[in-house]
């Protein structure tokens, strides 16, 4: 059974997402996860001492997402969904599924990034029932079969990383 979030994450320490979508996260001292006996495949990204790669879909990543979402942005308030902040988060999960190669332009057609953001965040913050539910309201909104959660989970990353990249 993997560690739960919190033994991986002490409060305070930092956690580094990186281009792929992983994450490298603490790991209390004396603790091991070998990627090969958890049915992980080898990884480009080393951990340093102390800490772990996670992937989208594996056991924590998407509290450990939340908990980076935290860190980047340290003076912003619980996440709040609004009724049409989560339209177009499911408006723009649906597009980046669709062609993963245009998030700018999936973001870009938003009529509020900021408030699609703030329901995604409150979808990362339920952990992964609230991910996997999404992905099932995502389906039933804009057609489809519903994204596997680890899936879900990688877009919301990407979308949230685009719209944080951009001037407020």
């Amino acid at each position: 059974m993997a560690p739960t979030v919190t033994e991986r994450v002490p409060t305070g320490v930092d956690i580094t997402r990186h281009d792929d979508g992983s994450l490298t996260v603490p790991v209390a001292p004396g603790r091991h996860d070998d990627d090969e006996s958890a049915g992980g495949a080898a990884s480009d990204v080393a951990a340093t001492p102390g800490s772990m790669v996670i992937r989208p879909g594996e056991g924590g990543y998407v509290e450990a997402l939340a908990e980076w979402e935290r860190h980047q942005h340290p003076d912003r308030g619980d996440a709040v969904s609004t009724a049409s902040g989560r339209e177009q988060a499911m408006a723009v999960v649906h597009a980046v599924a669709e062609d993963r190669d245009h998030v700018a332009e999936a973001v870009d057609s938003l009529d509020d990034p900021a408030a699609g953001g703030e329901a995604l965040r409150h979808v990362l913050v339920g952990g992964n029932p609230s991910v996997q539910a999404f992905a099932s309201e995502v389906a039933d909104a804009e057609g489809g079969e519903p994204l596997p959660p680890h899936m879900a989970t990688r877009i919301i990353g990407e979308v949230l990383a685009e719209i944080d990249a951009r001037p407020e």
